[in-house]
């Protein structure tokens, strides 16, 4: 069920701003790309560490959205990684085709294990592309969706305009984010698990001693709530929707062009 409570404003922070090493003489996507080929390898596992296994959840709640508006094909997943979102397209629709793009050519890599493995390498293809520039024509997909994607994009506008350029009328748009909780029992226990226990684990995990501090910093400073859906909606799509769930540590947020 959509939130209509007021969100936490971020829109004053430039997410575009925060990366992940903090080098000034590098472009972000440059940083984003190396640190996901750094941490490909333990990707996985952390996800399913850090969020106890709701991402899952969080993935069949977006899932169920996209199934009860049935978008046309082909369908595209942006900021892919490991391709969990695309393999779990494929299997929502057993007609789909997809593709997913990212940066990293490490994620990819794993990724394209995981769709051989899964049996999908017919209906599922991944590319290096940036988010940024699409390669693909206009109203060309029926569906667009990016998971944990888009606090990492170098200009958030620019990659929400490239997904609005190449959704046919019609499409749909999906977003699955990270978000900070509002509720004053929730948000300090989330701090310090966002802040302190994560990054340890990374550091022990991951050995990138970067990567997982950039995680709670870039989620404080991406667009969230209302915030987003207004920047959505002002790259041309309409209908922009926000649904948060886990006390509002996750967002599913929805868009459509217009016919």
């Amino acid at each position: 069920m959509s939130s209509t409570a007021s969100s936490n404003s971020h829109a004053d922070v430039d997410c575009e701003n925060i990366t992940p090493y903090g080098e000034e003489n590098r472009p972000k996507s440059q940083q984003v790309e190396a640190m996901f080929d750094n941490i490909a390898p333990a990707y996985d596992f952390m996800n399913r560490a850090m969020s106890f296994g709701l991402h899952r959840l969080w993935l069949r709640s977006c899932l169920k959205r996209i199934r009860r508006k049935s978008p046309e094909q082909p369908w595209l997943d942006v900021a892919t990684g490991t391709a969990d979102v695309a393999i779990s397209l494929a299997r929502l629709d057993p007609a789909a085709k997809i593709t997913g793009i990212d940066l990293s050519e490490g994620m990819l890599m794993l990724g394209r294990r995981k769709v051989s493995e899964a049996g999908l390498s017919d209906r599922v293809e991944l590319l290096k592309a940036d988010c940024l520039s699409l390669p693909f024509a206009d109203n060309s997909m029926g569906l667009v969706t990016v998971a944990y994607g888009v606090r990492n994009f170098q200009h958030l506008d620019k990659g929400l305009s490239e997904m609005a350029r190449v959704l046919k009328p019609g499409g749909m748009l999906a977003i699955i984010e990270l978000s900070t909780p509002t509720s004053p029992l929730v948000k300090p226990l989330y701090d310090i698990y966002t802040r302190h226990i994560i990054p340890f684990m990374g550091r022990m995990v991951s050995k990138d001693v970067r990567a997982y501090s950039y995680l709670p910093e870039s989620i404080a400073a991406v667009p969230q709530g209302r915030d987003m859906t207004r920047l959505i909606e002002s790259v041309g799509l309409t209908d922009a929707d926000h649904h948060p769930m886990t006390f509002g540590t996750c967002t599913v947020y929805t868009a459509f062009k217009k016919s």
